[in-house]
């Protein structure tokens, strides 16, 4: 009898499944020919071979709908095993950066976010300004996950100065990763709302998704990747130039921060605020301001903002 044995490394085999393994009880409804058997991270499928062919053919589509997508239901399933190409079921395709955990819809949600992705596709180096919420990080981490899917770049370097750590992180507790993890927690949260935890356990493994402080830049080169810098307000003069210089070929920089809340010793000039002077006119280099419209936080963030905005006007 011949036989097929399909492994699953790349996603997780136990959402694929389905609970219980309804998505495969629905398999094999479909090829009530074939005996269909799912262990572990592995299909294998025992029949004709030429209905082999046609369950491998499928079991291929419905993969990479699960990879775009992160979701799978009976009505999916039904549609990819019927159909006669592999379709797109998202009406709102053109608008989605990326389907996160769950199936969750990421997309800009503001006119500012929007023109933001606009920037992106333009500019190979961009910078986003604005106050806390207004998901300046949160889009920049769904466009470098989606140019990742789309094979576009081979690795995602998302990197934060440490400055209330010192760089060197020497007083926390615990290892290297246990230092660091505190620190770059926002990051680590905007990942795990787009890629599933086993998938971004192993991309961190292998190196494809990078987090780390900014000190870990220096002496690298950073080609096939996109490369955010988060917080750059905390940077200094000599680290926002060690940072721009580290731009390699097929790279995309997107560095983000807020000039309003700079953690800086005071005298020392924030490396964001003079970046911003000195490249406002470098052609390729994108500079967009969002503002507390763009907040979508709760809708407390916004009230917080403009209060302080009148103290700091008042002074």
């Amino acid at each position: 009898m011949n036989e097929i044995i399909i492994e699953f490394s790349e996603i997780n085999p136990r959402d694929f499944f389905g609970n219980q393994n309804v998505h495969v009880e629905t398999l094999k409804k479909y090829f009530p020919k074939l005996k269909i058997v799912a262990r572990g991270n592995k299909i294998k499928a025992y029949g004709d071979e030429l209905l082999l062919e046609e369950f491998d053919k499928r079991i291929n589509m419905l993969v990479n709908y699960f990879g775009k997508y992160n979701k799978l239901d009976e009505n999916i399933i039904e549609r990819i095993l019927t159909s006669d190409k592999e379709a797109q079921y998202d009406k709102n395709v053109k608008d989605v950066l990326v389907h996160g955990v769950g199936g969750k819809i990421i997309k800009p949600q503001t006119p500012n976010q929007e023109k933001l992705v606009a920037l992106a596709h333009k500019n190979d180096m961009l910078f986003a300004i604005g106050p806390a919420g207004t998901g300046k990080t949160y889009v920049g981490v769904a466009l470098a996950v989606k140019a990742l899917k789309e094979k576009k770049v081979k690795r995602i370097i998302l990197t934060r100065p440490a400055v209330e750590a010192g760089e060197n992180l020497g007083f926390l507790p615990g290892d290297l990763n246990e230092k660091l993890d505190p620190y770059m927690q926002p990051l680590y949260d905007a990942l795990r709302d787009m890629i599933p935890h086993e998938k971004l356990a192993s991309y961190i493994e292998k190196g494809i998704v990078q987090i780390a402080p900014m000190a870990f830049m220096r002496g690298r080169t950073l080609d096939n990747a996109f490369v955010i810098l988060d917080e750059a307000q905390n940077t200094t003069h000599a680290q926002m130039k060690m940072f721009l210089t580290r731009m390699g070929k097929n790279a995309k920089f997107m560095i983000t921060g807020d000039p309003g809340q700079i953690d800086l010793p005071r005298r020392m000039i924030s490396g964001l605020k003079e970046a911003l002077l000195v490249l406002k006119n470098v052609k390729g280099i994108g500079i967009l301001y969002l503002d507390d419209k763009d907040v979508i936080r709760h809708r407390l963030v916004k009230e917080v903002i403009e209060a302080y905005k009148k103290i700091e006007h008042q002074n």
